[in-house]
C-alpha cells in the first residue's frame, strides 16, 4: 500500500488538468445557458465586463479614427469630432456591456421573436425561440490561457469570442467585431 501513495496526488493532477482543458467549453456552455434562460446572474460569471468593456472600445475607437482617414484627424474640427465620437462610442458600450445591458438586449430579443412569429409552436403568446449566439461555433485554442469560439455572421463575416484562462476559472474578455477588418 505504501508503494501506491502516489496515485492519489496523481489522479488529483489529472482531473485539475481536465477541468483545465474542459473549461473554456464549460464557460462556453454556461454563457449559452445564461443567455437562453436570460440569467444575467449566470452570464456575470463567466464574462469578465470590465475587460470586454476596454476590449471593444478599443475595437471601436480604431474603427473609427481609420474609417474618418488622414485628413479629419488632422484638422482641428475633425478632431474634436473624433473625440466626440470616441465618447458616444464608449458611453454606448458602458451602457450596453454591463448585465443589465445585456439583459435588455435580450428581452427587445424577445420582444423581437414574438412579434416576427420565431416562438416555439408558432403562436405569437408562446415563448420564442431562445438566442443561440454561439450555437455553430468554431473553437480552438490560441495558447494555454486563451481559447476562441468564431460564429459568422449572415454576411459570412466572422465574430471571434475570446476567452482567457483566470487562475482555473474562463471567462469571455473579448468579442473581435468584423468590422475592424474593414477598409476604409
Amino acid at each position: 500500500m505504501k508503494k501506491l501513495w502516489w496515485i492519489v496526488p496523481l489522479l488529483a493532477l489529472l482531473a485539475l488538468g481536465a477541468y483545465v482543458v474542459a473549461g473554456p467549453y464549460l464557460a462556453l456552455r454556461g454563457i449559452s445557458q445564461a443567455i437562453e434562460r436570460q440569467d444575467t446572474a449566470a452570464l456575470d460569471r463567466h464574462v469578465d465586463f470590465p475587460r470586454l468593456r476596454a476590449n471593444l472600445k478599443a475595437q471601436l475607437d480604431d474603427y473609427v479614427v481609420r474609417r474618418a482617414g488622414i485628413g479629419t484627424q488632422s484638422s482641428l474640427l475633425g478632431g474634436i469630432a473624433l473625440q466626440l465620437a470616441g465618447g458616444l462610442t464608449g458611453a454606448g458600450v458602458d451602457a450596453l456591456v454591463t448585465p443589465l445591458g445585456i439583459g435588455a438586449l435580450l428581452q427587445g430579443h424577445q420582444l423581437w421573436k414574438r412579434a416576427s412569429g420565431e416562438t416555439l409552436d408558432g403562436d405569437t403568446w408562446s415563448r420564442p425561440m431562445p438566442a443561440r449566439p454561439l450555437a455553430h461555433a468554431v473553437t480552438r485554442y490560441a495558447s494555454t490561457s486563451r481559447f476562441t469560439a468564431t460564429v459568422h455572421t449572415p454576411d459570412g463575416e466572422p465574430v471571434v469570442f475570446v476567452l482567457d484562462r483566470q487562475g482555473l476559472l474562463w471567462r469571455l474578455t473579448d468579442i473581435r467585431l468584423p468590422l475592424a477588418d474593414s477598409p476604409p
